[in-house]
């Protein structure tokens, strides 16, 4: 038997893993003032984008800039290191605009890891965790590879797919770690001995192609936007102004299709190989050849991995086919004839947390101190990590210092939404953030990020002053324009309508320039321009004022409907409700609440199986209880 021995330094805080999410979970705490160490398996791992090499995107761009706003570090860095930028979905509302670049990657890691090892009160070890270390029900360390303990008032885990990590490549499959890094093999044996239950997961990554071997003559050019719009509210256009780097676009066809369904026996997915669940919203090609027979082809997006490497991301084409398939399926891409492999798909399984097990601030409902963030929750993608990550840290050091639970409604951000999902939902597939998910999207836009949740950064101790007056300003310069605009009204006189009538049709009745900015098709650039304001806005501003005004009665209706569900979110439940005393519950639901115990009559609400009527039944028996408490203590 070994002996465990401690190492002479102990911490406020350990994290475990240096992904995105445990990046945003240590540089947290140490910014809250916590002496924290964040332990990995391969300093080259940091915050490495094994997958897809951009940031942002539908919904996960919302994400980066909430993040931002809170004072994390995602969108900062990737500011520094982006190859291309373009805002997604400019055709359809503002809800659903999405900013997504493409990472120099190898920059992104190099960036990342000089932040861990600057950053004040954090140490950045590498060093294998092996099992925590939990007395009375509370996280007390964490034990490492040699035997010896690390001491911690609170632990988070963010292993991504690292935990006994299977990557399949064909029938040739290996324990491995993402990138062909070392994997845990070890930490879920530790975690189940403490009641943690474990599922696995699955997610892939197409080929790795060389820049050289591709004919882009044959493919349709995607380039960046000529005006860059910054991730980090912290940054403007001109900051980070630089030359961009093309993407490609190309499409698979029926003959390669033929080929895949030739060869579906051999794919480890079809194969019965796999026994993880794989995100349905990221599925492989050769998923997609089966789940749509009647597509002759699928977009192939062709994208620049690093300006120091000529290797290319091949997305849409994600697969677990072995190389020698991969080898002739993909030269069937047009454009892609003559391609040379540099790193072959693959498919990859690991082990995940039921998220449902957690509390909203990502702490275990077993184990005190103890947190979870990231893929281990069961969630895909770096940008759903690294918000969990921030939630994580921020609540890690919080408990630690004795301050109250920080966490994000879901009317106050897609961060809450994420989370919220995770904690109540039980999904069997790894989640991926979408602006439908946000029933309050059109709230909750990327653009206004800043004014929304900043003050709540600064509150916690992460946005900085600097920030803060920042935002201050923006929403005062803001309030002063519409408040200008408001006081100027323009009369049906000929002159005006001359200038009106050229982006318009003319007015009748007296007008203020804010209720001529309501109409559909006028832009304020072009009102601003015919008629000024003092008030001095940048494009930033001037798009920000459009929005708001344009579809202020929809905001209005939104935020009467925030209001009213903030009653039953205020309503606390709490993990000791007993719900085998409520008379007139239906099976399913008393199962559902006793398993994922929600914290308030609005979580109840979301949980699948809990009905309206199942709601009323709780609220009513609250309320009988309630009175009875109160006559016994007349």
């Amino acid at each position: 038997m070994i002996l465990l021995t401690y190492l002479k330094d102990e911490y406020d805080i350990v994290v475990v893993g240096a992904g995105h999410a445990g990046s945003e979970a240590a540089i947290a705490a140490a910014n809250m003032g916590l002496k924290t160490l964040i332990i990995t398996m391969n300093l080259d791992g940091i915050a490495a984008l094994s997958c897809n090499p951009n940031i942002g995107g539908t919904g996960k761009g919302h994400l980066v800039r909430e993040l931002d706003a809170l004072g994390g570090y995602m969108a900062l860095n990737i500011d520094k290191v982006y190859l291309q930028s373009r805002i997604l979905n400019t055709s359809k509302g503002p809800a659903v605009h999405s900013l997504r670049v493409q990472a120099d990657k190898i920059r992104y890691h190099e960036e990342m890891k000089k932040k861990l090892e600057s950053t004040e009160n954090l140490t950045l070890r590498q060093m294998e965790a092996t099992d925590v270390v939990i007395e009375d029900g509370e996280v007390n360390g964490v034990v490492v590879r040699d035997g010896r303990t690390i001491k911690a008032k609170a632990v988070v885990i963010a292993t991504g797919t690292y935990l006994r990590g299977k990557v399949f490549i064909g029938d040739l499959n290996y324990n491995s770690g993402p990138d062909g890094r070392f994997p845990s093999m070890l930490l879920s044996e530790g975690l189940k001995k403490h009641g943690i239950t474990l599922r696995r997961l699955k997610t892939g990554t197409p080929a790795r192609v060389n820049r050289d071997s591709l004919d882009f003559s044959e493919m349709e050019v995607q380039h960046g936007d000529e005006i860059v719009t910054p991730f980090s509210f912290m940054n403007d256009e001109e900051d980070i102004r630089r030359e961009q780097v093309d993407c490609y676009l190309t499409h698979t066809n029926e003959k390669m299709h033929e080929y895949i369904r030739e060869n579906m026996d051999r794919s480890a997915l079809y194969g019965g190989l796999i026994e993880g669940t794989g995100p349905r919203y990221c599925p492989s090609i050769e998923d997609k050849v089966k789940r749509f027979p009647d597509r002759s082809d699928h977009q192939v997006f062709i994208e620049p991995e690093s300006a120091s490497t000529k290797e290319m991301y091949v997305q849409g084409i994600s697969t677990s086919m072995p190389e020698d398939v991969q080898e002739n399926m993909y030269k069937m891409v047009r454009g892609m004839e003559n391609c040379e492999i540099m790193r072959p798909g693959y498919a990859i399984e690991y082990d995940a947390i039921f998220a449902t097990d957690l509390k909203s601030t990502l702490e275990s409902k077993t184990i005190k101190n103890l947190f979870f963030a990231g893929q281990i929750n069961g969630s895909s993608g770096y940008e759903e990590a690294a918000s969990q990550g921030l939630i994580a840290g921020i609540n890690a050091a919080n408990n630690v210092l004795g301050h109250e639970p920080f966490v994000i409604r879901r009317d106050e951000g897609y961060i809450g939404v994420l989370i919220d999902d995770l904690v109540t939902k039980i999904s069997y597939e790894p989640y991926r953030m979408m602006t439908a998910r946000a029933e309050y999207r059109l709230s909750l836009r990327q653009d206004n990020a800043d004014l929304r949740l900043t003050k709540k950064g600064y509150d916690v101790g992460l946005a900085t002053e600097e920030r803060l007056e920042r935002t201050i300003k923006k929403e005062e310069l803001l309030n002063a324009a519409e408040n200008e605009m408001k006081g100027i009204v323009l009369t049906p006189k000929d002159d005006i309508n001359e200038k009106v009538s050229s982006f318009t049709t003319p007015i009748k009745t007296a007008t203020t320039l804010l209720d001529l900015l309501k109409r559909p098709e006028v832009r304020i650039d072009v009102l601003l321009e015919k008629f000024p304001i003092e008030t001095e806005l940048n494009r930033e501003l001037r798009l920000l004022l459009e929005t708001e005004v344009k579809y202020s009665g929809y905001i209005k209706k939104t935020e009467e409907r925030i209001n009213k569900h903030h009653k039953e979110e205020n309503r606390i439940l709490g993990n000791d409700f007993d719900y085998d005393s409520v008379p007139g519950l239906k099976k399913e639901a008393l199962q559902k609440l006793k398993q994922i115990k929600p914290e308030t009559i609005a979580q109840a609400s979301r949980i699948s199986g809990v009905s309206p009527s199942d709601i009323n039944v709780i609220m009513i028996h609250m309320e009988i209880e309630k009175r009875k408490k109160e006559k016994r203590s007349e």
